[in-house]
């Protein structure tokens, strides 16, 4: 063997040095009393099937406000984002124009009634001359259609009143709704145009809400039997939010599932007075259609891979391991759903199951810490 051998021997006995390490130190933890590991109790009862998805908040109402007649703007009673209430006026027209031609039209309306009341009453004294024999019968028709084109007038000058009056009213443009304004471009002194269609500002209702999100097609039959029983409840947190998440109520379930994706889109309601939730915010939602009852469930951590499948190391009252072989059905939380011969109370090795083998001594070290499961 040549001396340029002799390093790569060397890294080759270090490695191996590193690698016996692990062992040497179980051993020796083992004559001193066992593996210091921490355990977790086996629970069996009801866990809620927890669907989760992204989704994204919309508002049920969005009211673009446009004017409904001509006019410049003379008053803006509100600021950009303001919460306003349903009623509460935004923005005032300069109405003086159609106010006198209001004024002009009523004038119209006394002469006509004055027209329409002199021809009635001509009516009927050409009907007592004509059955006298006094007037002709051509005379007697021509006074009742004097009469109904008087009546007809009127009637006409009332219908221009009504509408010169709602455009009177129209100049003030009230809020049609609860919610927050959004920009306004315009301002006083502009002039506005029914027919230019430009929008002066928009109205969003905030609450309630809507949280839109899609889930696979696979739990269909789930949703849709909750929603015969009672409309499963859905939880909403938008990233970085520290507060508990948002409670809604699941309110529509898509007519199709989308055939490109595999998904069906569902909208929850959630009551939203202190603004939690913002209309294009992505949120994490979590959706529960039933409860599971009588689940066996262990700490995530607990839930090893190995060749055979899945597995958890119970402490046995002798203090040592025991291999038990599981099968993980879904995650709820930190804590892993599962199914095998487990009992409720056991304790699973939680910290230090990839030091220990089937047999192997150990010795609880206090209470598993609590931590998020990366069990795949």
């Amino acid at each position: 063997m040549t001396r340029r051998h002799l390093p790569r021997l060397r890294r080759l006995a270090f490695v191996a040095f590193l690698a016996l390490l692990p062992v040497a130190s179980a051993r020796s933890q083992q004559a001193g009393g066992g593996v210091p590991v921490t355990t977790d109790a086996v629970q069996v009862g009801p866990v809620p099937i927890e669907i989760l998805a992204n989704g994204i908040i919309a508002s049920e109402s969005v009211v673009t406000i446009r004017t409904r007649v001509d006019g410049q703007i003379e008053r803006v009673h509100v600021t950009e984002g303001q919460m306003v209430r349903r009623g509460q006026p935004l923005f005032t027209l300069d109405a003086r124009l159609a106010q006198a031609l209001l004024a002009q039209q009523e004038a119209q309306l006394a002469s006509n009634r004055a027209q329409m009341a002199r021809t009635q009453a001509d009516a009927v004294r050409y009907q007592s001359l004509r059955g006298e024999s006094f007037a002709s019968q051509q005379r007697f028709e021509q006074a009742q259609a004097d009469a109904l084109a008087a009546a007809a007038n009127a009637k006409a000058t009332e219908a221009l009143i009504q509408q010169t009056r709602l455009g009177i009213e129209y100049a003030t443009i009230y809020a049609e709704m609860d919610g927050r304004l959004g920009a306004i471009p315009l301002r006083a002194g502009n002039f506005v145009r029914q027919a230019e269609n430009t929008a002066i500002t928009t109205l969003t209702q905030m609450d309630p809400i809507l949280v839109q999100f899609a889930i696979p097609e696979r739990w269909l039959p789930e949703v849709r039997a909750a929603m015969y029983r009672e409309p499963p409840k859905v939880t909403a947190r938008a990233d970085g939010d520290s507060e508990a998440p948002a409670e809604g109520t699941l309110v529509f379930i898509d007519s199709a599932v989308d055939t490109t994706t595999g998904t069906i889109l569902l909208k929850a309601r959630f009551p939203n007075p202190e603004f939690r939730l913002w209309p294009g915010q992505y949120v994490q939602v979590k959706i529960a259609p039933r409860v599971q009852e009588g689940a066996i469930t262990v700490a995530g951590p607990a839930v090893q891979t190995g060749q055979t499948g899945r597995f958890v190391f119970v402490l046995a009252p002798d203090n040592t391991a025991r291999r038990r072989d599981v099968e993980l059905v879904r995650l709820a939380g930190d804590r892993a759903v599962v199914t095998g011969e487990l009992q409720a109370g056991e304790k699973v090795i939680v910290d230090g199951a990839q030091r220990v083998t089937e047999g192997t001594r150990a010795v609880e070290r206090g209470p598993a810490p609590q931590r998020v499961s990366s069990v795949q």
